[in-house]
């Protein structure tokens, strides 16, 4: 079943145009690693997907409703097309349990009961319900980055975007964040991903897109465009990161 379609999406800063007549289609229980060096648009692809940019140009669709309109609820349409954040997004000034209910509360209308009973199904998943009284200070970044996983979990999205999930992670911690999502894959949860985690891309992905430059160079199964890649910046970039 066809969640996202995008139709020649089109993003500028100014002159500066970052992405340039995308087109792709997320499909339930697609699990998608966008892969690219810094700068060729990865990030501004999901922010525009998410509304937290608007497009130049293009459609997004949505279960085939452009939602790249002006009249689109775009905190209602977030319910639904979920994100998770390179720097977490956490409110500092709340415990990990209150993170995990107040969308639920403010957007989703649900009762305080119904939101904190979401919220610790999810963080038992993600393993911090022993951590529901900390504040965000108080907890190492892996254990942020599953925090804000169950915040979006719990406001039951179809699709959940990660923006470079595990970049400001210490080393020793990537792993326990890609474990999470590595699980929640394997339960059928449908996820773009935009990682430099080349493993998780190969070993998790249904489908690998690489971009260069603000296009779509090349897109594919994990095993042809990791196993036989057919343009030369795709090969270029594959070979840096074996050598790194």
């Amino acid at each position: 079943m066809e969640i996202l379609k995008i139709q020649h999406l089109s993003k500028a800063f100014g002159t500066n145009v970052v992405l340039k007549d995308i087109d792709f289609t997320v499909n339930k229980g697609d699990v998608i690693s966008i892969i690219g060096a810094s700068g060729s648009g990865k990030s501004t692809l999901l922010r525009c997907i998410n509304l937290l940019e608007m497009p130049t140009s293009g459609e997004i669709l949505y279960h085939d409703k452009n939602v790249n309109s002006r009249n689109v609820n775009a905190a209602e349409y977030r319910s639904h097309v979920g994100m998770v954040f390179q720097s977490f997004n956490l409110f500092n000034n709340m415990t990990v349990l209150k993170n995990c209910m107040v969308g639920q509360i403010k957007v989703l209308k649900r009762s305080r009961e119904e939101a904190r009973e979401h919220a610790l199904h999810y963080l038992e998943k993600v393993g911090m319900l022993p951590y529901i009284n900390a504040k965000p200070r108080q907890i190492s970044g892996g254990q942020k980055q599953r925090v804000a996983i169950a915040r979006a979990m719990a406001m039951d999205p179809e699709i959940l975007l990660f923006d470079e999930p595990t970049s400001a992670l210490d080393p020793e911690m990537v792993g326990e964040v890609l474990t999470v999502m590595q699980q929640l894959a394997e339960e059928g949860m449908t996820m773009l991903v935009v990682t430099h985690e080349m493993a998780f891309a190969r070993d998790v992905s249904s489908e690998v897109v690489y971009m260069n430059e603000g296009i779509i160079c090349e897109q594919g199964s994990p095993a042809e465009l990791f196993g036989n890649p057919q343009k030369q910046e795709t090969k270029d970039f594959l070979a840096r990161f074996r050598q790194s």
